[in-house]
């Protein structure tokens, strides 16, 4: 189900950051009628770029880059950070914490309802069987998976390795730059000194999740080509969820005008 929000998301937020390029081409193609003017008179005085210019083009944009605690007043957006924001190490508690926001937050519960219907649906797992009773296997399972992976990937590798859970957010540059730095925060992320690293919480979490579930799901879903679906599926899932927070806030500023 986080695959198919944060495809929505990511979609939506890429036509309005496609009309801003192309309006940014346009208007560069076209001659600047102020700079005719300025050179019709020489006398005019020419401005200087001051630090209260630089403010007020800052004001002008509020909302640029600013990321909400939730996209559509529902999905969680708690490890979000808005782009340019200066933020202290993340503590071991902040990272416990937002996984287990996470995990436990009320749409949290809706979500897996909605993915366990679409899993049972597709009966992606014969053995669970249909009915009220194989719904209530799928959900559960479902519900164990994304409290599992949260766990390891927000909070126990991270805090072992001293990695920075949070998507620090570009906001700015093109929709391909942008585009390649989302999806490139699955495989590289921010050290709680500030470096860039190899995202092992990410891939090891991911992985370490996977593994374990292999624990509560019937003998013939315990392969190591399941458990590797599993782990493989984990890892999209954020692929796409990164590249929906990096374009969230264009889509927002273009279209719901949401604050927190």
């Amino acid at each position: 189900m986080r695959l198919v929000i944060s495809g929505a998301v990511f979609l939506l937020a890429f036509m309005p950051a496609m009309a801003q390029e192309k309006a940014g081409l346009l208007s560069s193609a076209r001659p600047q009628q102020s700079e005719v003017a300025v050179t019709a008179i020489p006398d005019a005085p020419t401005p200087s770029p001051t630090a209260g210019s630089a403010s007020a083009t800052n004001a002008a944009n509020p909302e640029e880059g600013q990321q909400t605690k939730r996209i559509l007043w529902i999905v969680p957006n708690f490890r979000a950070v808005s782009a340019g924001a200066k933020l202290p190490p993340q503590s071991v508690k902040e990272k416990f914490k937002t996984g287990a926001l996470d995990s436990f937050d009320y749409s949290s519960f809706i979500f897996v309802g909605i993915q366990a219907g679409i899993s049972q649906g597709s009966n992606a797992y014969p053995a669970f069987r249909q009915g009220a009773a194989g719904y209530g296997r799928y959900y559960w399972h479902t519900f164990a998976d994304q409290t599992d992976e949260n766990l390891w990937v927000e909070g126990i590798v991270p805090t072992v390795l001293r990695q920075d859970t949070r998507y620090y957010t570009l906001g700015h540059g093109g929709v391909i730059k942008r585009g390649f730095y989302a999806v490139s925060r699955t495989v590289i992320t921010r050290t709680d000194s500030g470096r860039e690293s190899f995202n092992a919480s990410e891939i090891l979490g991911a992985g370490a999740a996977a593994g374990i579930s292999s624990a509560y799901y019937p003998t013939q879903y315990r392969t190591w080509t399941k458990v590797g679906q599993r782990w493989l599926t984990n890892v999209l899932l954020d692929f796409g969820t990164f590249a929906a927070k990096e374009f969230w806030p264009d889509l927002n500023h273009a279209i719901f005008h949401q604050s927190d």
